[in-house]
């Protein structure tokens, strides 16, 4: 019998596949004692299973390159320093040795500790890695039961699957599209998570929020995913086949349609120019960039450059990679982010620093680099150094303050006058930035634009700080919105107050390349949108259907909105009538 569920669409697109449910306690559980005759065997498989799990944890980092290893590789990394704690296997052993568990049970009784120790904790960021410690477990236990039996290796590697799952770790989900997986149905979640944003790169349609479908689907059903209309259809019809046929077809047309933008310039449909901009962190990207004719890399970030190593890069590796980048831009303008690393991952880069209760609220970013002057000092030499090979600009993270700025700039203007005696080429003037993703950088915006020369909005980071909502935690899925009036207001302060002051600004978060929010962005004044490559094409594509004049018209009632459903439908209203 034909059922429809309904959920937010998080990745665009269709799928049909038979559903591969998964729940979370899906593995079998052995609760009956361990003769002492067992004992050491068992320390070994669950040792052998840890190692399963290592390999296949490095086996998928190696994997995974470009815009793929930035979204995957914290998670991977997390996961994998929980594989290595010496506590959690010491644990382990103690179960079995003196309790006599068996390695699937002391595995969930390990698990049920260790996640009701976080679900106690008071930090919100710390409940959430609760959510770590149950993918870990879950891996363990299914290199286990492929131990056991072939059953599970089948069950990953057959295709024409739909994914249907309470969440998705980032590092999950690309194991499994590479063993098939169509697309991804999840029963809480958000659009904007890193799981998301890796579904839509693998171009595979994922629902989030969708309600029922773990109570109410079985293993095997026929299912087809509408990651358009965010509805799955259990039993379709031969009407609902027929759709989706049509619907590969268009795509088809769909895709060749939009090949015939790479190269073009963006404008409204009333002949606006719009300036498209690329994230970019490895050479690739700036090659794929640039076939797809960008006015310029709007953000290089440079983490990349400090963790794909053992111990802080020097500044000729750093002047080495940001030189090739540069000349990669083929003449166009780079923005090079300084560091934005916190505590989390800053040990990881070779910055030793003490754990804090909430990395996102801590010492990061622009905090970081100016607590540690000798490895900032490095970066700006190495950025200073490259930049006499083509336009840069150079964008400083976590800005709270018109005063780090201006401690930035002193150190940038004696870091250039350091290389000039030295003998190093180094431009007379060069551009310094802030980014705007701290709401106290967007209430005080006027002050930063005395200060800087271009803004730079980080709208996933200021829309977390702005709803207290982090992006990743599945269960405030439906409160992390960017539409958010809120979140609206602060967008449209900042872009007025820069183009007020003659000031260039760019917005280089995830919905500067969401078709669906190009009309908002429009509306609110913004001129310059920096996003992914993949995300380039169809964001022109929708700028380009996008009449500034009426959508401008449109602004002073978008931010009276008082919720996202109004602003939404007054968005809807203006698509209608055009």
């Amino acid at each position: 019998m034909r059922r429809v569920f309904t959920g937010n669409s998080a990745s665009s697109g269709m799928a049909l596949g038979r559903v591969r449910l998964e729940r979370p306690a899906r593995f079998s559980i052995d609760n009956t004692p361990l003769p002492d005759a067992e004992i050491e065997a068992e320390v070994a498989r669950l040792e052998r299973a840890f190692a399963i799990a290592r390999e296949d944890m490095s086996t998928l980092r190696r994997k995974l390159h470009g815009a793929l290893a930035r979204e995957v590789g914290e998670f991977i990394d997390a996961h994998a320093l929980l594989l290595d704690d010496p506590e959690l296997i010491e644990g382990l052993r103690a179960m079995i040795r003196k309790g006599h568990y068996r390695a699937t049970a002391a595995l969930k009784a390990q698990r049920d500790r260790l996640v009701a120790v976080f679900d106690a904790m008071d930090d919100p960021y710390l409940r959430s890695r609760g959510e770590d410690v149950d993918h870990v477990i879950a891996r363990v236990q299914s290199a286990l039961a492929r131990q056991a039996s072939s059953e599970e290796k089948k069950l990953a590697t057959r295709v024409g699957e739909i994914l249907v799952t309470e969440s998705v770790a980032p590092g999950e989900l690309a194991h499994m599209a590479s063993h098939g997986i169509l697309a991804v149905v999840a029963g809480s979640g958000s659009p904007y998570s890193h799981s998301a944003i890796l579904a839509r790169s693998l171009h595979l349609p994922m629902l989030v929020n969708a309600d029922g479908v773990l109570e109410d689907l079985r293993d095997g059903d026929l299912a087809l995913v509408d990651g358009v209309r965010g509805e799955v259809v259990v039993h379709p019809t031969a009407q609902d086949l027929a759709q989706f046929r049509n619907w590969q077809r268009e795509a088809l047309r769909d895709g060749q349609r939009l090949a015939q933008l790479a190269g073009s310039e963006t404008h409204t449909r009333d002949g606006h120019k719009l300036h498209i901009f690329a994230n970019a962190e490895r050479p690739e990207d700036i090659e794929r960039a640039r076939t797809l004719g960008v006015a310029g890399i709007g953000l290089y970030r440079t983490e990349f450059l400090f963790l794909a190593q053992s111990g802080l890069p020097n500044e000729d590796e750093q002047f080495t990679a940001y030189r090739d980048l540069v000349l990669g831009a083929g003449g166009l303008p780079v923005t090079i982010r300084t560091l934005d690393l916190g505590a989390d991952k800053a040990d990881a880069a070779g910055l030793v620093m003490a754990s804090e209760p909430n990395p996102a609220l801590g010492v990061r970013g622009v905090r970081l680099s100016l607590r540690h002057p000798d490895v900032f000092v490095t970066q700006l030499r190495a950025i200073l150094r490259a930049s006499c090979y083509g336009p840069v600009r150079i964008l400083v993270p976590m800005i709270t303050n018109a005063s780090d700025i201006v401690e930035v700039r002193r150190l940038l203007e004696e870091c250039a006058r350091d290389l000039r005696t030295a003998g190093h080429e180094i431009p007379d003037q060069f551009e310094l930035g802030a980014m705007v993703e701290v709401p106290a950088a967007a209430l005080n915006v006027r002050a930063l634009l005395e200060v800087t020369d271009f803004l730079a909005i980080g709208s996933n980071d200021l829309t977390q700080y702005v709803l207290a909502a982090d992006r990743n935690n599945d269960q405030l899925g439906k409160l992390y919105e960017p539409a958010h009036p809120a979140v609206l207001r602060l967008l449209a302060h900042v872009i007025a107050r820069a183009r007020g002051a003659g000031k260039r600004v760019c917005l280089c978060g995830e919905i500067a390349g969401d078709p669906a929010f190009a009309p908002v962005l429009v509306a609110l004044g913004l001129e310059e949108f920096s996003m992914l490559p993949d995300r380039i094409l169809g964001a022109r594509d929708a700028l380009a259907h996008c009449d500034r004049k009426t959508l401008r018209a449109l602004a002073p009632r978008l931010l009276r909105a008082r919720d996202s459903d109004e602003i939404a439908a007054l968005i809807a209203s203006v698509q209608s009538a055009s």
